[in-house]
């Protein structure tokens, strides 16, 4: 007796458990349309040689990162180092005739307190004391000149960003001016081309939906915005830009599958319980009994799209309900 009551208990709690009927009725849903998107940087610089010279030390490589005012690359011209190397032997010359200019004008001083000579010995005295002053000022105004040539050998990071591409390598003789590196600054977006079909539908701020990047794991990244859509069709396709967090740890070019709003259209969601597979084909059981053959299309949040083979009405049972 106890063993029948327990199996009767197990079949009241079956019959209590059974799932109710699913009745198919129509939802609106927000069409997507799947496309590729690339990463780009939204400003590009770069980096240039401000005197001409030899790339005597190059301190960076595609792909790094950078800081702005960062030291990439040095070059050296010693044509300056030489020009620096005459300048100061100028200017301890200047030096010693200027000390001698002064101890001749502090006698000439002397002498005319005293009547010895007259004013014009003086007044000349004096003169040559000026001009070579004058002289030792302009020699050191070249040496600074000389100097912050020297100086603008080092070729700074003009901001923060990801190294792009390095024109140079080391012992490399560049002009002033010269490319040294190409940079992308850290901002970064998402940039699609849609069929221009799709131009009527994407909208600024509309959602997109980030899917596996090129080279990263296949798993979904997140959601973006659209931040800006362009006024233009090129080869029949509207370019999009879309902004998302994370996007900065990307390649710069990489790619990765996104899912763009295209409208709304009605269908047909079915929980996946309800759905089966016999022999590669997809079927539904009906209420009655009865096995359908369906169509299925994309799985969305709280079921799969059945794109055909049901009416508006239909009532269905999990597929392992007999």
């Amino acid at each position: 007796m106890k063993r029948l009551g327990a199996v009767v208990a197990l079949l009241l709690l079956a019959g209590g458990l059974r799932a109710q009927p699913f009745e198919v009725a129509p939802v609106e849903l927000v069409d997507r349309k799947a496309v590729f998107a690339t990463v780009e940087s939204v400003e590009r610089t770069v980096a240039r040689a401000r005197i001409g010279g030899t790339v005597a030390e190059l301190g960076i490589d595609e792909g790094d990162r950078i800081e702005a005012g960062q030291l990439i690359a040095r070059v050296v011209d010693p044509k300056l180092e030489r020009e620096l190397t005459a300048i100061d032997a100028e200017i301890r010359a200047l030096e010693a005739q200027l000390a001698l200019a002064r101890t001749e004008r502090d006698r000439a001083r002397e002498l005319r307190q005293r009547g010895a000579i007259p004013q014009a010995r003086l007044d000349e005295a004096e003169a040559s004391f000026r001009v070579v002053q004058g002289q030792l000022a302009a020699a050191r105004a070249r040496r600074a000149v000389v100097e912050q040539r020297l100086a603008e050998g080092a070729v700074l990071a003009p901001a923060s960003g990801r190294v792009l591409d390095v024109r140079v390598t080391a012992g490399t003789v560049i002009l002033p001016g010269e490319v040294v590196a190409e940079i992308a600054l850290e901002t970064y977006i998402l940039r699609a081309r849609l069929p221009e079909r799709h131009a009527r539908f994407v909208r600024e701020g509309d959602r997109v939906w980030i899917g596996p990047r090129g080279l990263g794991p296949a798993t979904p990244v997140g959601e973006g915005r659209i931040v800006k859509v362009y006024p233009e069709i090129r080869q029949g396709r509207v370019v999009v830009d879309i902004a998302a967090e994370g996007i900065g740890s990307y390649f710069v070019g990489e790619r990765a599958r996104i899912e763009v709003e295209a409208g709304r259209r009605t269908v047909f969601l079915v929980p996946p319980r309800y759905i089966g597979q016999r022999f590669g084909v997809d079927f539904v059981r009906l209420e009655d009994g009865r096995e359908v053959i369906i169509q299925r299309g994309l799985a969305r949040e709280g079921g799969i799209e059945v794109l055909a083979g049901l009416r508006a009405g239909d009532r269905l049972v999990p597929i392992a309900e007999r």
